[in-house]
């Protein structure tokens, strides 16, 4: 079992978790110190004014509520917001969501009572997830309305996902012996107010992302082979004079994938020898273009950016984001702003500005191998039956280009895009889970753009005959995927196949090397 509580969780501990099913364990300690701010929170609260325990909330902060009410008001606090919209989050999206909000909780600084994390840690741990809607939150005061839908399942409402069907939280609490949790004093507005929708999909997004990435490199080094590159624009000796880690990364990844190629290039043999520069025009070009040649420069400020965001994602997942927060140990309350959701949204735009980076280069490299005019290598659209009566990728390369597109605008940043709501008590918001949801739908065409390049490559090395002569790596990944998109020679309806290869990029890291190879890798 994966530790929650007492431990900074990492990047992979949360991949297991969601997506192999690892079960969690609450850790003891963490528990004794959830125990120790919910008794203080009771203790510290009687005849003072504590936000949201017995207060309104938001501009309606300034309304007393009674003792009385004070239970009532934390679930009017929850249904209330229980208004989201569109479409419903993806199951693994939901996990994601309570699994970063359970971490939170078990920081031991939100003042509830230790119902809260073992109820969240059975449904996790038996895959009952509530219906959680895309729409809602504005990443201010977290995300409450996402949250909301959270909070409304942990009191015994709504709906959950199991194994695949929608049905009534109470049906299934009461099939599966679930207790409904019962307020004890804020657990209502420490449910809702937090980031962790915005921080679990973000977390997803990037984990995705890195593979992304290697698959980028991977493509990227199939392209410069199968049109038989020059070897000296991802050199150690190029690289190292540019000072920045993510190019030289980038140029190391290269360099480990096209190992004992037989069709990359080297230029001194090629181009420096004096039997060979006696032509005054040369057919083939002394420099690629620059989707081919200019592949650690363009790929390397999004592996920085991609890291760059695995680090602040990271702590907003093991940082206490609700408000107020409590503090035993110093015998105190803050009351602040935690819950701004402003470092998650800035990384979630940078992201996906990056991966739509990547999918423009993708693009270029597929337009190249398709214009036969450009490469002078292949027929057009790599069409590997007869012109004029098959169309190869032609139609594919619609698509690609559409999508790319579609990411072109999706970039535009939410991180400057708030509008005050909430009487204008939230006057500065951070549109959060907006920026994630959008990062994860550039991420997703992504895949798509990648998987149309992957079946051009594939296509490319059958028509040049070369499987013997690619690199170990690149023919491994050539079988692989082989199997998955058969060559074809006359036309047939793509799209199924075209998904499974999407699919298969989805679910399948490379092994040949890692998104963070080690100092000696980059080094030769």
């Amino acid at each position: 079992m994966i530790n929650v509580g007492g431990r900074t969780l990492s990047l992979e501990d949360f991949s297991e978790i969601i997506y192999n099913d690892q079960k969690i364990n609450l850790n003891p300690q963490a528990l004794r110190k959830m125990e120790d701010s919910f008794e203080f929170l009771k203790q510290f609260s009687r005849q003072k004014l504590i936000y949201g325990i017995n207060t309104g909330f938001g501009p309606m902060a300034q309304y007393k509520v009674d003792a009385e009410n004070a239970t009532q008001l934390q679930y009017n606090l929850i249904r209330s917001h229980c208004s989201g919209s569109g479409n419903y989050l993806a199951p693994d999206l939901v996990k994601a969501l309570m699994v970063a909000r359970l971490n939170s909780v078990m920081q031991g600084h939100s003042g509830v009572h230790t119902d809260v994390a073992h109820l969240l840690q059975q449904l996790i741990n038996q895959n009952i997830l509530p219906c959680i809607y895309e729409h809602g939150g504005v990443g201010a005061s977290g995300d409450l309305v996402q949250l909301a839908h959270l909070g409304l399942v942990l009191i015994g409402e709504g709906e959950v996902w199991v194994n695949g069907k929608l049905r009534p939280t109470a049906e299934v609490f009461q099939q599966y012996h679930i207790t409904p949790l019962s307020i004890h004093i804020r657990e209502g507005l420490a449910i809702i107010n937090g980031t962790s929708a915005m921080t679990g999909i973000g977390l997803l997004n990037i984990i995705l992302a890195k593979r992304l990435l290697q698959y980028a490199v991977m493509l990227s080094a199939m392209t410069n082979e199968v049109v038989e590159a020059y070897d000296d624009h991802f050199s150690y000796e190029l690289n190292i004079v540019k000072k920045h880690r993510g190019q030289n990364k980038v140029a190391a990844m290269l360099r480990d994938v096209l190992k004992d190629s037989r069709l990359i290039r080297s230029r001194a043999e090629y181009l420096y020898n004096p039997e060979s520069i006696k032509h005054d025009v040369f057919e083939d070009k002394v420099q690629e273009y620059y989707s081919l040649r200019c592949v650690t420069q363009v790929l390397g400020p999004i592996l920085d950016t991609i890291e760059q965001a695995e680090k602040v994602v990271v702590d907003e997942l093991n940082s206490v984001n609700d408000n107020p927060v409590i503090d035993y140990e110093n015998h105190n309350i803050f009351h602040g702003g935690n819950f701004h959701g402003d470092y998650v949204s800035l990384e979630m735009d940078k992201l996906k500005t990056a991966i739509t980076r990547l999918s423009m280069l993708s693009e270029r490299q597929l337009n190249y191998l398709l214009n036969n005019k450009l490469n002078e290598k292949f027929p057009p659209f790599v069409n590997l039956g007869v012109l004029g009566l098959n169309f190869g990728m032609q139609g594919m390369q619609f698509t690609a280009t559409s999508t790319v597109a579609e990411n072109q605008t999706l970039s535009f940043p939410m991180y400057v895009h708030s509008i005050p709501n909430n009487n204008d008590n939230q006057d500065i918001v951070s549109m959060g889970c907006n920026a994630a949801m959008m990062t994860k739908k550039v991420i997703e065409n992504t895949f798509e753009v990648l998987a149309i390049q992957m079946v051009t490559l594939l296509q490319a090395i059958d028509y040049a005959g070369c499987i013997d002569k690619l690199a170990p790596a690149t023919r491994e990944t050539y079988h692989s995927l082989r199997e998955v998109f058969p060559k074809f020679i006359d036309d047939t309806p793509p799209y199924r196949k075209l998904e499974k290869v999407a699919s298969y990029f989805r679910t399948h890291s490379i092994f040949v090397f890692e998104t963070q190879p080690t100092e000696q890798a980059v080094e030769h």
